[in-house]
């Protein structure tokens, strides 16, 4: 049966604050979302002063670098996260960016992980999170299949449980970037769970990838999108992920309920109804041969010829005078 496993990214959208973190996840728990994702940087482990701005939006951190400070919870953080969202009943996910990020998590205890899609082909890190033995969810934003085939090969070594989501990094992404035939490309070629990690700002891309097949749906979540930060115009809003969630959770319903067309009972009652008869659309006297303008199709069914049968009955003639609008029967004629 399918259930379509739902993410509300926050990742830095906390901007750094334990309390917006913790309000995050309580605005996450009333959407009907699966889980909630967070980044743990350790901004020593994984960056430099050399690392530029993908998007030069803060005026308070002079690079990237301090950016990454800016966003560090400390452990007891981390776990009062995750202790909270248990409380709520959403699963806690963080996107490791380093080793040391996967030992830190560890301790949290996190039950899978999100690797993103720059650290595809960090095979370091990979092999971090395939000793943890826990299950693998893979953003394939910037990789090609030649390298998503590496990491899946790598990742079959290690007798890792993973899954791929199909991504286009691009903030926000446009209709024509959503890739959506990628996610049927995905199944075929890897034969793994896959899904679709979103950055449109909208619904509708959700809500086509879970149509396709997406059994894992992954979109950035803000309280506006003119907060601070480099994922608010990329991300939707709460009002926009309760929508999004209750229309995945129909079509789960739909694509878990397929309709037999081979059968159709049920509309026996519904079809005397609206199916028609035939019927004589004018005043016509005995013997008149009948041609295709003299007649009508009128509901319901089975007070006349049926409409299908019309061909039947041209060329034949009346056996009495008719009235306008009778229904024709086969002993009106011969």
């Amino acid at each position: 049966m399918k259930q379509t496993y739902i993410i509300a990214e926050i990742a830095q959208a906390h901007d750094g604050s334990l309390g917006m973190a913790h309000a995050y996840i309580d605005a996450v728990a009333k959407t009907g979302a699966n889980a909630i994702k967070f980044q743990t940087h350790i901004a020593v482990a994984e960056s430099s002063i050399h690392e530029p701005f993908r998007v030069k939006f803060s005026k308070q951190d002079a690079t990237r670098y301090e950016y990454w400070q800016r966003m560090e919870f400390s452990l007891e953080q981390w776990k009062e996260l995750k202790t909270h969202c248990d409380e709520v009943g959403i699963d806690f996910l963080s996107s490791p960016f380093s080793n040391a990020a996967v030992d830190l998590l560890e301790e949290v205890g996190v039950k899978q992980y999100k690797v993103g899609s720059g650290e595809v082909n960090n095979f370091l890190l990979l092999e971090k999170i395939a000793n943890t033995g826990k299950p693998i969810i893979i953003s394939s934003g910037m990789s090609s299949f030649a390298e998503l085939d590496e990491t899946v090969a790598f990742l079959k070594e290690k007798n890792c449980e993973f899954s791929i989501l199909q991504c286009t990094t691009s903030y926000p992404t446009a209709p024509k970037q959503f890739g959506l035939n990628v996610i049927q490309e995905l199944k075929d070629r890897y034969q793994v769970k896959i899904g679709f990690s979103d950055h449109s700002s909208g619904i509708e891309a959700g809500i086509a990838a879970a149509a396709l097949g997406a059994e894992i749906l992954e979109f950035h979540v803000v309280f506006d999108k003119e907060m601070f930060g480099p994922d608010a115009k990329s991300s939707l809003t709460f009002p926009e992920t309760t929508k999004l969630v209750s229309a995945i959770r129909n079509i789960d319903k739909a694509l878990n309920h397929p309709i037999d067309k081979k059968d159709n009972s049920q509309y026996s009652e519904l079809k005397q109804i609206f199916e028609k008869s035939l019927a004589i659309n004018k005043d016509l006297p005995k013997g008149h041969v009948l041609t295709f303008n003299d007649l009508e199709a009128k509901k319901p069914k089975n007070y006349g010829i049926l409409a299908s049968k019309f061909q039947e009955v041209i060329g034949k003639k009346l056996v009495n005078d008719m009235k306008q609008w009778d229904f024709l029967n086969n002993d009106d004629i011969r």
